[in-house]
């Protein structure tokens, strides 16, 4: 998971482009990146670290022109700790393009050695954003085919590149001398929108980051849709795909983005409340509310959800949990060890709202579980009698393959483990997960024009249709690599603590 923007204006877009980064930072901490444009010529720096570290004065002084490109990097593909592997990327022909990818590609191997035996274009990292990127130079070269750049060139060469790659994909590329290209899977697993403001056009991951940079929000990219923003601002849209569906992956909605975006024409933070509404009924089938003294999330994106299940259920919600919001992530963490303290550095507990009570907890989502079961005990030694916990996500039970580093199946807590094993494991007292069927229900009643979601890491359903057990292993040894010792800050995923990825 990574957030992406793109502009095109008629004033400097350096300190915009930094701006929509800082509003997608939670999609990603790794690395940042900004690349623009000025008289034909690529200005870029990126490097590891959060955006506010990344770019100093120098460094926007350095980013001159009215177009480009910026990117916030989760890796999931490639080596987490490589500089080289921070986006965007560049390759010189034809024309000059630089690029940014949101996603990931199921066929990454496949393709770079067709790039390498037929295209005869050469790939110098393990990343498969740098794959896409020759694909798309590749296609882009045999449609133009040394004449003048035109729209239609541009939509025949995405439609070239929808039927080579397959994955998932969110991507903005800018072409030298011509403009910002953006376009979508077919299957619109990864989120894109695109806004605008006086004479300026806006292509970004979420909504948040138009309407923070004040640009009025216009529309999401559809699924197998190519924009294309000439430097002149004019806007050309085509659908590329043979067939394209909307499918957006929902962990989305449960837990990625954040809760003041809209992404495919639903409210993040009306699907959580939903998903609190559904939640509610599976406790009252698990657990009277008489047994229930008060209703606590754990921070940050689980709060909508608790609030609404504590509402329904006639019982009072409380904050028990406060958040260090300066302490590396939790989710990726090197080592189990590591992890455990980190939760504990993370996480503090306001001791007077468990002492002596039954405490339902809610979390967004449980994916190992080790953060569940800590903060299961750090209740518990709060004066708890009992804890209950409620996940607003189904259990997840299988790798995510679109672009979320989900661990591998073994270190899924709920990989073939019925509900009472993995109660046991966390130690609470009751555990409460939301159903598959009614999480699609949920969210899916926000927008009727959904064909359906990826749900995979739930419900094991690759929408795409070409993952095999032995493509899972494979991707899975193309995780993320580098140095385990490393601190713990070294690799930082997900925007909050608790369940998710």
């Amino acid at each position: 998971m990574c957030g992406i923007v793109g502009v095109v204006s008629n004033a400097p877009v350096n300190q915009l482009i930094y701006d929509a980064l800082l509003l997608l930072q939670h999609r990603g901490q790794d690395a940042a990146g900004i690349v623009t444009q000025q008289e034909r010529k690529f200005f870029m720096h990126k490097a590891k670290g959060m955006v506010r570290d990344v770019f100093r004065t120098r460094n926007m002084r350095s980013l001159p022109g009215n177009c480009g490109l910026g990117q916030v990097r989760y890796p999931t593909a490639g080596n987490a700790y490589s500089e080289e592997e921070a986006q965007p990327f560049y390759v010189n022909a034809p024309f000059g393009i630089v690029l940014v990818h949101n996603g990931n590609l199921t066929n990454a191997q496949a393709l770079k050695t067709e790039l390498f035996n037929t295209d005869h274009r050469h790939i110098n990292t393990e990343s498969d954003s740098e794959v896409l990127l020759n694909v798309l130079a590749h296609e882009l070269e045999r449609t133009t085919r040394g004449l003048p750049l035109q729209p239609g060139d541009v939509f025949a060469a995405v439609r070239n590149v929808h039927r080579r790659v397959r994955g998932s994909y969110a991507v903005i590329a800018l072409i030298a001398g011509h403009g910002v290209l953006a376009f979508r899977d077919p299957f619109g697993i990864r989120p894109l929108c695109m806004g605008h403001a006086e004479s300026t056009v806006m292509l970004a991951s979420e909504s948040v980051a138009l309407e923070g940079t004040g640009h009025l929000f216009e529309r999401d990219i559809d699924p197998g849709e190519a924009v294309f923003v000439d430097l002149e601002g004019k806007v050309h849209d085509q659908q590329c795909a043979d067939s394209p569906s909307l499918n957006p992956c929902i962990f989305e909605f449960v837990y990625l983005a954040r809760p003041d975006s809209v992404m495919d024409r639903i409210s993040v933070y009306q699907a959580r409340l939903n998903l609190g509404e559904t939640l509610a009924k599976r406790v009252i089938s698990t657990v009277p509310p008489s047994e229930i003294d008060v209703v606590i999330p754990i921070p940050e994106s689980s709060r909508p959800s608790a609030a609404q299940l504590a509402q329904l259920l006639g019982l009072p919600y409380r904050e028990g949990f406060v958040k260090n919001r300066y302490v590396g992530r939790t989710f990726i963490m090197p080592g189990q060890s590591v992890r455990k303290k980190s939760v504990r550095q993370k996480l503090n507990v306001i001791a007077s709202e468990f002492k002596g009570r039954n405490v339902l907890l809610v979390d967004d989502s449980i994916v190992r579980g080790t953060t569940s079961k800590e903060i299961v005990q750090m209740a518990r030694d709060a004066g708890a009698r009992k804890v209950y916990l409620a996940s607003a996500a189904p259990p997840v039970r299988y790798p995510n393959v679109y672009g979320i580093d989900m661990p591998t199946s073994d270190e899924l807590v709920a990989h073939n483990r019925t509900v009472e094993e993995i109660r046991a494991i966390i130690g609470c007292d009751a555990l409460i997960y939301q159903d598959v069927e009614g999480m699609k229900r949920a969210i899916g009643a926000l927008n009727s024009k959904l064909t359906g979601f990826d749900a995979s890491c739930f419900d094991g359903v690759y929408v795409t249709g070409d993952i095999t057990a032995a493509d899972i292993e494979r991707l899975n040894r193309s995780r993320v690599g580098g140095d385990e010792t490393e601190g713990e800050g070294s690799r930082l995923a997900l925007p909050n603590p608790g369940g998710g990825a």
